[in-house]
């Protein structure tokens, strides 16, 4: 799967890089804008954006004037970002057709949740496909992409990165490895998990770097 490209609009630069930041971890691409002309300039140029994360207040045109220019031509989703938190200019951006309000300051963890969530609706992202740091596993097509290319891995390899994305962060013991990965009734050596995450890696590239060894316990992916 490509990288889904997603627009960040807010003058603010120290904001635009802060959910740059955090969308990029989440393996998304992100174009950025500091003003609602510049954002429709970008949005019109680049054919492949799936959603704009837009501020309300701006110079040039606001977040309303540039989210009424886009709907014009677009159903792209939208996300407003706004510092006042008002019941009226809610219904307003809902009249515009905005998808999600966010009012700052806001997590930029429950942004990025957000974003996934209206892109799943949306249809942009399977919901049986994972996507983290540049990785994406899609479960029903059984396949790979790293920064968008195909990795070809066997049926344990695949299942045991599926695992490692899903418990992101987590300390995993060999043993529970083995009991998720390889079930209960596999009676074979803990090793045989080490030379699964050595190919793993291998296959990996760079991105093999997130699989980290726990000395004396198992394994944590961490991005």
């Amino acid at each position: 799967m490509e990288q889904l490209k997603i627009l960040v609009v807010d003058d603010e630069t120290r904001m635009r890089k802060l959910v740059k930041d955090f969308l990029s971890v989440k393996g998304f691409s992100v174009v950025e804008a500091s003003n609602g002309e510049e954002a429709v300039d970008v949005f019109f140029e680049q054919k492949d954006i799936v959603l704009i994360i837009l501020d309300v207040m701006m110079p040039k045109m606001d977040g309303w004037e540039t989210c009424k220019t886009i709907r014009k031509y677009s159903q792209v989703p939208i996300i407003m970002l706004t510092a006042r938190s008002e019941e009226r200019d809610e219904l307003q951006g809902f009249d515009l057709g905005v998808d999600e309000y966010i009012s700052k300051p806001f997590s930029p963890k429950i942004l990025v949740a957000r974003v996934e969530a209206i892109l799943r609706r949306s249809n942009a992202v399977p919901a049986d496909a994972v996507e983290i740091g540049g990785i994406c596993i899609d479960k029903a097509a059984h396949q790979v992409t790293i920064d968008g290319k195909d990795i070809d891995l066997s049926y344990k390899e695949f299942e045991l990165l599926a695992y490692f994305l899903e418990n992101q962060g987590i300390a995993l013991s060999r043993e529970k490895i083995l009991n998720n990965v390889w079930n209960y009734d596999y009676f074979g050596d803990a090793r045989t998990i080490d030379t699964h995450v050595k190919k793993l890696r291998n296959k990996m590239g760079d991105k093999g770097d997130y699989i980290k060894t726990i000395w004396g316990m198992g394994y944590k992916f961490e991005v």
